[in-house]
C-alpha cells in the first residue's frame, strides 16, 4: 500500500510507532474504512510480540475525524480483556490513564499511539497473569510463587474446545546487555534469551507431576552471533520446580554467550590472515566476521572465493562458494560452485595455516572449477 494513501496526521503516528516501540512489530494489513473516501487508509492490524507468540489488534483510525483518538480491537480470543474499563488504584481513589490518554487525545503529538500501545500491551500482561493465577491447579500455583521475584516473566493462559488448556510462561534469562558487549552492533533492539515453558493444565493432585516442556527461544537477530539450536538444555529432574532448574540453566547460557563473542575475534583473526595468501578481502562482515569474499587465480582464470563462516568456527569450518569472473550462464548471471565443506582443516591450526591450507586446497580445486564452469555455460 503506498504511504501517500495514508493521511499525515496518522502516517506520523505509525511511523513514531515503527521507531520507538520498545519491541519489534509488523503491520499486517491496512485498509480504508470510509464510505466517502475509499482511497484513505486509516486502519491497520497490529502484530504486536507477546509471550514469544503475536496478538493481533486492529487500530482504527476515522479518515473523516482525523483529530480523533482510535478505536482498538482485540482478537476474539481476548473477548475478556476489557482493559478501557478496568481501573489502577492510585491511593486516593481510581483514576482510569488509559481513559485519560484518549480524552486527552492529540492527533498532533506522534507518540501518542505509542504510549497508548504500550500500556495496553503492559495491562494484557496483568490480564493474563490474572487468569493464570485463577487456575485451579496446585503445580502451577507453587510455580508461580517461586518465579514471582524474577522480572520481565510473561505468561499466557490458553484454552479451546479441540485443545486441552496450558499455561505458557517465557522467561528472560542471562542478565547482560550483549547488544553492549559487541562493537559496531546493529542491532535496533535489545537481543534476548528466553526459556519457553509449557504446562499442561492438571486440576487433580500427582504425587509426580511431569516434566515441563521447555525450548529455548532467542529474538531472532542473535543468530548472527549463537545459534539457540545448537545448545542442549539441562536434564529436568523428577520433582524439580523451575527455581531450582533456571540457576544452571543460567550459568551454562551465559557462559556460552561469552564464549560466542569470544569467536568474533577468532573469525576476524582467520579473515585477516587470509590477506597473506589472496590479498585484501574484497568484502567482510565487519561486526560479526560470518563472510568474506577474495579473488583466486589459476593463470589467466580468475574466480572470487566466498568463505561462509558458522557461530561454530573454528570447529566447524568454513563453507567454500567459488565463482567465475568470467563465465556466465543463460540468464548473465556468474556461474558458482556447490558448496565446499570437504576439505583439509583442523580447528588446532593458527589462523595463517588456516588461511595457508585453503589456498593450497584451491590451487588443485581451482582446474575442476573451471571445467565445471566451460561445461556449464556449453549447456
Amino acid at each position: 500500500m503506498s504511504s501517500d494513501t495514508v493521511p499525515p496526521l496518522i502516517a506520523a503516528q505509525i511511523n513514531y510507532l515503527r521507531n520507538h516501540f520498545p519491541l519489534p512489530l509488523m503491520i499486517e494489513n491496512m485498509w480504508s474504512g470510509s464510505r466517502h473516501y475509499p482511497g484513505i487508509i486509516d486502519r491497520f492490524t497490529l502484530v504486536i510480540p507477546y509471550c514469544l507468540e503475536f496478538v493481533k489488534w486492529d487500530i482504527m483510525y476515522d479518515a473523516e475525524s482525523p483529530f480523533s483518538a482510535p478505536d482498538i480491537v482485540f482478537g476474539p480470543e481476548d473477548e475478556n480483556f476489557h482493559p478501557f474499563t478496568s481501573k489502577v488504584d492510585e491511593g486516593e481513589g481510581y483514576h482510569d490513564s488509559l481513559q485519560n490518554s484518549l480524552r486527552d487525545w492529540n492527533s498532533k503529538d506522534p507518540s501518542r499511539l505509542t504510549s497508548l500501545l504500550q500500556e495496553l500491551r503492559d495491562r494484557y500482561a496483568s490480564y493474563q497473569r490474572k487468569r493464570v493465577e485463577g487456575v485451579e491447579d496446585e503445580r502451577l500455583k507453587f510455580e508461580l510463587c517461586t518465579m514471582l521475584s524474577r522480572e520481565g516473566i510473561e505468561m499466557h493462559l490458553s484454552s479451546g474446545v479441540e485443545k486441552p488448556e496450558d499455561v505458557k510462561f517465557a522467561v528472560p534469562l542471562v542478565d547482560i546487555n550483549i547488544n553492549k558487549m559487541i562493537p559496531g552492533c546493529p542491532w535496533r533492539h535489545p537481543q534476548k534469551i528466553f526459556l519457553q515453558v509449557l504446562y499442561p493444565v492438571v486440576r487433580k493432585y500427582a504425587s509426580t507431576p511431569a516434566a515441563p516442556r521447555l525450548k529455548l527461544v532467542s529474538t531472532s537477530e542473535l543468530k548472527a552471533l549463537l545459534s539457540i539450536e545448537d545448545i542442549k538444555l539441562p536434564s529436568w529432574i523428577d520433582g524439580m520446580c523451575m527455581a531450582e532448574y533456571l540457576p544452571h540453566l543460567e550459568e551454562s547460557l551465559e557462559k556460552q554467550v561469552l564464549d560466542a563473542v569470544s569467536l568474533i575475534n577468532v573469525r576476524r583473526r582467520f579473515i585477516e590472515a587470509l590477506n597473506s595468501f589472496f590479498g585484501r578481502p574484497l568484502e567482510a562482515d565487519p561486526v560479526f566476521c560470518r563472510t568474506a569474499t577474495v579473488i583466486a587465480a589459476s593463470g589467466v582464470f580468475t574466480f572470487l572465493v566466498h568463505f561462509l563462516m558458522s557461530t561454530q568456527f573454528p570447529k566447524k569450518q568454513p563453507s567454500l562458494v567459488l565463482q567465475s569472473s568470467q563465465h556466465f550462464n543463460s540468464q548473465g548471471a556468474p556461474i558458482k560452485s556447490q558448496l565446499i565443506t570437504d576439505y583439509p582443516w583442523s580447528p588446532r591450526w593458527e589462523p595463517l595455516q588456516m588461511a595457508e591450507r585453503v589456498f593450497e586446497f584451491l590451487a588443485d580445486e581451482a582446474l575442476s572449477f573451471k571445467r565445471y564452469c566451460n561445461e556449464a555455460q556449453l549447456q
